[in-house]
């Protein structure tokens, strides 16, 4: 299986170049991914917990699904294609907003991506992809708020920054 590659930026979110996700994440490389937020009719969002597998952040707790567009790939073709990967669904999703973070990991890989944060609602239950997710939950949006504060560990670092930006955009908007 050949690596996939990553769409990298500047931070006007113009692609400059591709290069492989793992090269990417050992250079720090500002490089287009996304993060799908999944909320219920109880306003609760469904966490998923990675795979106990995977290389880095196993069995952590974070958003719905995130991963990197593909070349050529809109940002919400991209979101619902890796949310039917990892969770076995799709939902309409609506993008909401963008910003760039960096969040290094103990592996020494860094993530620095211009995140394109997505909404969509969904209240069944998913069929999760035990490649890619080992659990998930529903859980209330201020409830996720302060279990972050109470057990930050159980986290990935990148859905601690995400999350924080997600809940100042609800506290802004209606949705």
């Amino acid at each position: 299986m050949t690596e996939e590659n990553v769409i990298l930026v500047n931070e006007k979110d113009e692609q400059i170049g591709l290069m492989p996700k793992l090269e990417a994440h050992e250079k720090a490389v500002l490089h287009r991914a996304f993060s799908v937020f999944v909320l219920n009719d109880k306003n609760e969002l469904m966490l998923q917990q990675r795979a106990h597998h995977k290389y880095h952040s196993p069995l952590l707790w974070t958003n719905t699904c995130c991963s990197h567009q593909r070349e050529g790939e809109t940002n919400l073709e991209a979101g619902n294609r890796r949310l039917m990967e990892e969770m076995g669904f799709q939902t309409d999703l609506k993008e909401l907003f963008h910003f760039i973070y960096k969040a290094p990991f103990d592996n020494g890989l860094t993530e620095h991506e211009l995140d394109h944060v997505m909404i969509g609602y969904y209240n069944e239950s998913p069929l999760i992809n035990s490649d890619e997710v080992e659990s998930w939950k529903w859980m209330g949006i201020d409830a996720v708020k302060e279990d972050i504060l109470i057990n930050p560990d159980d986290y990935t670092v990148w859905f601690k920054i995400i999350f924080d930006e997600f809940y100042h955009y609800l506290e802004a908007h209606k949705l």
